[in-house]
């Protein structure tokens, strides 16, 4: 007689998929560099049909690197959104040339403008709002413009610690949103704890700001690279989560996982449908696999890849 009884399991049971967070996952984005998305095989194997892709323009990365990874990704299906950094751009005749390689070789029509992690600029551009001042993007037709937003401010705007330059260039983005026939939004940096994400989303409307926002948040990935990251992006106060979870010990070697922040923030925007917060955009900083894993997993339908 068999004193224990242990049943055999064929595979692991998945977990019910939340409604509210697939809900929220909705049209979800990703952004990705030239490097690594050179280790993706093909991106309808991991990512939904229709899925934004960003590419991020590293200070050094040759614009000819960025315009064929575009090329590649747009091949498979998925709309393009390149990075336009205004201090790595010298002119506007450079960044008229850049705009019409992308368009010209990957169809690009829409852009994410920012001022870029660059202490000196390069040449005549110092500010997204430089950029858009240019009307190049309206003249080559292009139909969505994004722009950063910070949720718990960011130290190279405001080196004080407050928010008031970041909150002057909202109020002005807003204005030229209410200009353009192109579609605005802001697309954030990450963070790690919803409550300050809620209030600083609550903030915006109040002031009169609508853009809508999509919402930064980091992809699973080992605790110690998200504190890597998240002290060298200028992430605030929502550090503090990851900081608390190094110090319990049967965390520590786990990977983080934006379970917790995403299904807070999908039970607010379910509670209160008028939320500005519209979508999610991965920072994939584990990797875009485990990302995409990671969706699919937990964003039901909504994660479901082209080939699946």
């Amino acid at each position: 007689m068999a004193l224990l009884n242990f049943k055999k399991r064929d595979a692991v049971e998945k977990a019910p998929v939340n409604p509210t967070v697939e809900a929220f996952l909705q049209g979800y984005s990703i952004e990705v560099m030239p490097r690594t998305a050179e280790k993706v095989d093909d991106f309808r194997a991991l990512l939904p049909e229709g899925t934004r892709v960003y590419i991020a323009h590293i200070e050094g990365t040759p614009i000819e690197d960025m315009v064929q990874t575009a090329k590649r990704i747009a091949a498979e299906g998925y709309p393009v959104m390149p990075h336009f950094p205004a201090r790595i751009i010298k002119d506007a005749a450079t960044l008229e040339n850049w705009i019409s390689m992308y368009q010209g070789e990957a169809g690009v029509d829409q852009a994410l403008l920012l001022a870029g992690g660059v202490a000196n600029p390069h040449g005549d551009f110092d500010s997204s709002m430089q950029l858009l001042e240019t009307g190049l993007f309206d003249k080559a037709g292009f139909k969505r413009l994004h722009v950063a937003g910070h949720p718990e401010g960011n130290k190279d705007i405001d080196p004080d610690g407050s928010t008031r330059n970041v909150d002057d260039a909202l109020r002005w983005k807003q204005k030229f949103s209410e200009t353009t026939d192109t579609e605005m939004a802001l697309a954030t940096q990450f963070a790690f704890d919803a409550k300050p994400i809620i209030a600083w989303a609550d903030s915006l409307k109040e002031a009169g700001i609508n853009l809508p926002i999509h919402i930064g948040i980091a992809g699973p990935a080992k605790l110690q690279t998200l504190i890597k990251f998240a002290i060298a992006c200028g992430v605030g106060p929502s550090l503090k989560v990851l900081q608390k979870r190094a110090m319990d010990v049967s965390k520590l070697l786990l990977p983080y996982e934006p379970t917790d922040v995403v299904t807070e923030l999908a039970n607010h925007k379910a509670a209160n449908p008028d939320f500005n917060i519209t979508n999610v955009h991965f920072f994939p900083l584990g990797g875009i696999k485990t990302n995409a894993n990671w969706a699919i997993n937990n964003g039901g339908a909504s994660a479901k890849p082209v080939n699946s």
